[in-house]
């Protein structure tokens, strides 16, 4: 895969960054930096295949839904009045290097994300956002540990996303947490899996201030420092003291 074009300051192209690449940047400002300006990138693990899986099932089965323009069972059982959006961008909205884009004139990017689903209230006609996620644990699952700030991050950009491409949209979001189960004494070639449905009320109000720190950011000649809590960071710079201590 040919490597991304570095970020430049005097060109006057949109450059293109993810939900991801927002969500890296509060990570750490510094492997953000690096990533876009200098391109060179963390180093990443291996993809979630069982993840990606339960996703592009949990798609298949909304989408029938979708078609017969009917709730969910899984809608059904939190009692909202809302069945699957349909619309003629819903793929693109769901493709990884497409999503729901925004043209920031202002700014100078191309913010984007890729929704797992999208719903609409039958009364208010609001969208509503829907993130699916996947796990195996033996207590329930929930969305309150400190590392999942980025889940919900995820979920309000995405409602920021598509609010600038004028839809109305519902604060409450819900997350599909998929949690495989293995008590079973059996595993016969099936996963099992407890499904809950996990409401989240979004606040983007972070949102605008963090793309105006990315693009002060960005613009600089200065590599910013990293943050206190990066562990790649901290890896480099451990390597490092020990290639003094070696040479």
């Amino acid at each position: 895969m040919p490597k991304s074009k570095p970020y430049d300051p005097n060109s006057k192209s949109l450059f293109k960054i993810s939900r991801s690449g927002v969500e890296l940047f509060l990570d750490c400002p510094k492997c953000f930096y690096l990533r876009y300006r200098k391109t060179v990138s963390r180093v990443s693990g291996p993809p979630f295949n069982l993840n990606i899986a339960v996703d592009a099932l949990l798609k298949n089965e909304f989408d029938s839904y979708r078609k017969q323009k009917k709730p969910h069972p899984l809608m059904e059982s939190i009692n909202i009045d809302a069945i699957p959006f349909q619309h003629e961008n819903l793929d693109k909205w769901r493709h990884n290097f497409s999503g729901v884009q925004f043209e920031d004139q202002k700014r100078g990017f191309l913010w984007f994300g890729a929704v797992d689903d999208i719903w609409i209230h039958n009364k208010t006609k609001k969208l509503i956002v829907v993130d699916y996620k996947a796990t195996s644990k033996s207590s329930e699952v929930n969305i309150d540990a400190d590392w999942q700030i980025s889940y919900k991050n995820q979920m309000e950009f995405y409602q920021w996303l598509l609010r600038k491409n004028g839809f109305e949209v519902n604060d409450q979001g819900w997350f599909v947490y998929c949690n495989g189960d293995a008590s079973k004494n059996q595993f016969n070639n099936t996963l099992h899996f407890d499904i809950k449905m996990i409401p989240y009320e979004g606040n983007g109000s972070w949102i605008e201030p963090t793309l105006d720190k990315i693009k002060i950011c960005l613009d600089s000649d200065d590599i910013p420092h990293s943050s206190s809590n990066c562990k790649y960071c901290e890896y480099i710079h451990n390597v490092n003291n020990s290639n003094d201590l070696l040479s």
